[in-house]
């Protein structure tokens, strides 16, 4: 047990350490933004529910995409735990800020940061879920492409594929968590039914596909300039990718 937990570690480390920091970074950030921003309903309607998330939530699918054809999709997956737990780790430190008293009235800003607790549930069991979903679904649909697997075709195809379902199911998840199972109960009865949990999930994750479909591109770009600077070397060969 212990073996293979030091091999485990070591093999975290040294895939941190092949990642670029930058792309480690922005990744960590937009999941920590998105949960922020979530706070926030930019737009609502009976079968539409948009909030400040889906500004970022797009970067952060990109960069499982990049990433997992970089370098695999338990790597992928790896990288969203690590980021999901620095998440947690910043929502525990808003929540301590927002319970320390003041003098002054902070009670719309201790609101925001503290979060409820069932959201915080809710979004971390989405986002893991979809995050597994996407990066071995990415992974899958790339093994299609035999002929030319490192093609602009192959990226394009697997990053929207695996991001429209990926994002599906984390609205899905974090919908049906939210508003069918917690909000009935803490929420004074308040509730959505499956019909509107499934419309809003669908339509949410077809605006995040076109965000998607304008900056997959760049994506396409990081990958081919890590190809021509041997980034990730190591980590590739000790997993013979």
């Amino acid at each position: 047990m212990n073996k293979r937990f030091g091999a485990a570690l070591a093999d975290t480390k040294l895939l941190l350490r092949s990642i670029p920091a930058v792309v480690t970074a922005l990744f960590t950030i937009s999941v920590v933004t998105m949960n922020i921003l979530a706070n926030k309903t930019i737009y609502q309607s009976e079968w539409l529910a948009i909030d400040g998330g889906i500004l970022v939530s797009w970067l952060s699918f990109l960069c499982m995409d990049v990433v997992t054809k970089a370098f695999g999709p338990s790597a992928s997956t790896k990288l969203s735990v690590f980021a999901i737990s620095v998440n947690l780790l910043v929502c525990l430190i808003f929540f301590i800020a927002a319970a320390i008293p003041t003098e002054e009235d902070y009670g719309e800003f201790n609101r925001i940061i503290g979060g409820t607790w069932f959201i915080l549930l809710s979004s971390t069991v989405a986002f893991l879920s979809s995050a597994f979903i996407n990066n071995f679904l990415n992974w899958g649909v790339g093994r299609l492409f035999r002929r030319n697997p490192d093609g602009k075709a192959a990226f394009f195809v697997r990053a929207y594929v695996s991001t429209f379902i990926g994002q599906f199911f984390d609205n899905f998840i974090f919908a049906i968590l939210t508003f069918t199972v917690f909000a009935p109960v803490f929420w004074d009865g308040f509730h959505w039914t499956l019909l509107q949990c499934f419309s809003c999930s669908v339509l949410g994750a077809l605006i995040e596909l076109l965000f998607e479909a304008v900056f997959s591109p760049f994506g396409y770009m990081i990958l081919k300039s890590w190809e021509r600077e041997g980034v990730g070397e190591e980590y590739r060969r000790s997993h013979s990718i």
